[in-house]
C-alpha cells in the first residue's frame, strides 16, 4: 500500500508519497522550491554521479540552469538532450534519435536519465530508459500540473503512433519523482486548466470528498495556491499510488485511471495532436462525454451531470469541442478513432462510465448506437 507522510526539506513542508511495488517502489516528493534541492535529493539514489537530462526547448530556457547548478553542487556529472516542444515529439522519429544522442554520449547501465518536462518528455524519456541498453534508471522532474498529477507516476511509458495514442511503450518505473509546484507559476492558464483536468479525474473516479474540495478550492489551486497546489498533487497521486500497486500492469482496477481517456484520446486523434487540443482539453471533454453516456444509459444522475459542469464553468475548463479550421467532429469518425485505443479487448471498447461523483467502474456493456447518439449530441 503506498503511504503519504510529510517531510521537512529545507524551509518547506514537503508531501512525500511512497509508490509501494516490492523492489521497485520509490517516493514521490510533492513541494514548493525542490528545483534548487534537486540535486541534494536525487544523489543518494544514484549509482553513479553522471546523469544525462532530457528535456524540451521551453522548460530549457525556464529552468534548466537552476536543475544543472543543483546537481554541480552536488558533484553530479551530467549530459542535456533538448527536444522539440509538442505532443508530436512522442514519434518513432524522436525516440530513435533520443537513443542515438544517449548512445553517443556513452550513457552506461549504471547511469541515470532526468525526465525534466510534462508529460510528452517523461513519456518519451521513460520509454528510452525501458530500452537503452536494456534498462537504465530514470528520474521524473515533471513541470506541468498533468505531468505531475498523473503522468510521471506509475511507469506508463511510450510513443504516439499514426494508428493512435501510446500504442508503442512499456510499463517502466522511475527510481523517483520530485513533483516542485513553483514551477507551474511559469505555465500559461491554459496548460494549469490542462493539468487541472486529471485532478478533477482523481476526484471524480473514487473521492466524493475530494470533489468537495475541489469545489471549494479549485480556483486557488489554478490560480497558483502553493499550498492548495500541494494538497491537490498529494491527493490525486495518493490516488494514483494505491491503484498502481493494486495492479501495475492495467489488468483491473487501473483502467478506472482512463476516465474520460477513451474519448480523449479519440479527439486527439482527430486533431493529429496538434496545438489545438492538448491532452488535458480532450480529457476534460471526455469526461463529459463518460458522464452523458452514464446519465442517458441510466446509471447516474443528470444532476451530477449538472453539478460536475458547473464546476467546469467556475474554474474555466473547456467543455465543449472547439471550432478548428480543417477539423470537423463527426462521431463515426471519433468511433473509428476509439476502435484503434489501446484499451479494446476482444473487438470491445472498454469504457469508465459512473454511478456517482466518486462512483466510477469499468464496462464493455454499451450499446454502439448509445455511443453514437452521445457524440452527436456534443459534435452538433
Amino acid at each position: 500500500m503506498q503511504q503519504s507522510a510529510k517531510t521537512k526539506i529545507g524551509d518547506a513542508d514537503d508531501a512525500k508519497v511512497k509508490v509501494s511495488l516490492g523492489e521497485r517502489s520509490y517516493d514521490v516528493i510533492i513541494g514548493g522550491g525542490l528545483l534548487p534541492r534537486a540535486g541534494a535529493l536525487i544523489a543518494p539514489i544514484l549509482r553513479k554521479k553522471r546523469v544525462a537530462i532530457i528535456t524540451d526547448e521551453t522548460v530549457a530556457k525556464l529552468h534548466l540552469e537552476t536543475l544543472q547548478h543543483s546537481l554541480s553542487d552536488q558533484e553530479i556529472e551530467f549530459t542535456t538532450v533538448i527536444l522539440p516542444v509538442g505532443e508530436k515529439t512522442k514519434s518513432l522519429h524522436h525516440f530513435g534519435d533520443l537513443l542515438d544522442q544517449l548512445l553517443a554520449a556513452q550513457i552506461s547501465r549504471d547511469e541515470c536519465l532526468i525526465a525534466f518536462g510534462g508529460g510528452v518528455v517523461g513519456d518519451l524519456t521513460g520509454f528510452a530508459a525501458a530500452t537503452l541498453r536494456r534498462g537504465v534508471d530514470f528520474i521524473q522532474i515533471p513541470t506541468t500540473l498533468l505531468s505531475q498529477v498523473d503522468s510521471s507516476v506509475g511507469g506508463k511509458t511510450g510513443i504516439n503512433s499514426s494508428h493512435g495514442k501510446n500504442l508503442i511503450g512499456a510499463f517502466y518505473q522511475p527510481k523517483l519523482v520530485l513533483a516542485d509546484v513553483t514551477l507551474l507559476d511559469t505555465l500559461p492558464r491554459r496548460d494549469v486548466l490542462a493539468g487541472y483536468a486529471e485532478v478533477v479525474k482523481y476526484a471524480l473516479l473514487g473521492d466524493f470528498n475530494f470533489f468537495e474540495w475541489l469545489e471549494e478550492n479549485g480556483l486557488s489551486v489554478v490560480d497558483g495556491d502553493i499550498a492548495a497546489r500541494i494538497r491537490a498533487v498529494e491527493t490525486s497521486v495518493t490516488a494514483k499510488a494505491r491503484i498502481v500497486a493494486e495492479d501495475e500492469k492495467e489488468q483491473g482496477v487501473r483502467a478506472l485511471l482512463n476516465l474520460g481517456h477513451t474519448f480523449g484520446h479519440a479527439l486527439e486523434a482527430e486533431t493529429k495532436y496538434g496545438p489545438h487540443l492538448v491532452h488535458g482539453e480532450g480529457v476534460a471533454v471526455g469526461m463529459l462525454m463518460a458522464m452523458e453516456l452514464s446519465a442517458k444509459s441510466g446509471l447516474m444522475d443528470g444532476q451530477d451531470c449538472v453539478r460536475v459542469a458547473a464546476h467546469y464553468d467556475r474554474v474555466g475548463m473547456m467543455q465543449s469541442l472547439p471550432i478548428i479550421e480543417g477539423v470537423k467532429w463527426l462521431p463515426a469518425t471519433l468511433l473509428k478513432h476509439m476502435h484503434q485505443d489501446k484499451k479494446v479487448d476482444q473487438g470491445k471498447l472498454t469504457f469508465i462510465l459512473m454511478k456517482a461523483i466518486g462512483e466510477a467502474f469499468v464496462t464493455q456493456d454499451v450499446e454502439q448506437q448509445d455511443i453514437l447518439t452521445m457524440l452527436d449530441q456534443f459534435t452538433e
